[in-house]
């Protein structure tokens, strides 16, 4: 009698651990409000891309290993990207940027004024102000279309990519990176 309720403890951890753990694609399982965001089925390096900020300065992708980054491609002339920016600025404000990184990056072929003056004017002025001066954002990621919106891990690997808009500041969306990212 005793064995067996050993064992039937043994079995429930084991079940417990599987839907609550660390990894579990039941804790982090995709809301319907992100249903735009395709997981990868194997994550790939992403490339050593550079932006330019608002000062001038190339930054580069890997800068950002260590933590999550919602990498997102847009242009001034893109409905749907400019629709969602102050999603995006949501977003971020709701998971600490030291979990999540929100990188929006103009692939518009603007410049850092223009870019910065944009955000302010259409609500996503707490958005970081960068740049793809050389277009290197669109031919390593292969964006066909916009916005293009790419998720990377820790590790500097894409796990998953909306091609198309998302709501990006659903409550679902955002309890969803807080779990992710282990933010509270």
């Amino acid at each position: 009698m005793a064995l067996a309720a050993i064992a039937l403890l043994i079995v429930g951890l084991a079940a417990a651990g599987l839907l609550y753990g660390k990894g579990s694609s039941a804790v982090h399982a995709k809301p319907p409000e992100l249903s735009a965001l395709a997981m990868d089925k194997v994550p790939v390096a992403v490339p050593a891309v550079a932006f330019t900020d608002a000062h001038g300065t190339q930054k580069s992708l890997v800068a950002y290993r260590g933590q999550y980054v919602l990498l997102n491609l847009w242009a001034t002339w893109c409905g749907p990207c400019v629709k969602e920016l102050p999603a995006l600025a949501k977003l971020q404000a709701a998971v600490p940027a030291t979990k999540l990184r929100v990188l929006t990056v103009n692939v518009g072929h603007g410049s850092a004024v223009d870019t910065a003056s944009f955000l302010r004017v259409h609500g996503a002025a707490s958005l970081p102000v960068l740049v793809d001066s050389d277009s290197s954002f669109i031919r390593n990621f292969g964006a066909y279309g916009l916005p293009l919106s790419v998720l990377i891990d820790p590790q500097g690997r894409e796990i998953a990519r909306a091609e198309g808009p998302a709501d990006w500041d659903a409550a679902a969306a955002i309890a969803y990176f807080r779990s992710l990212t282990h933010a509270s």
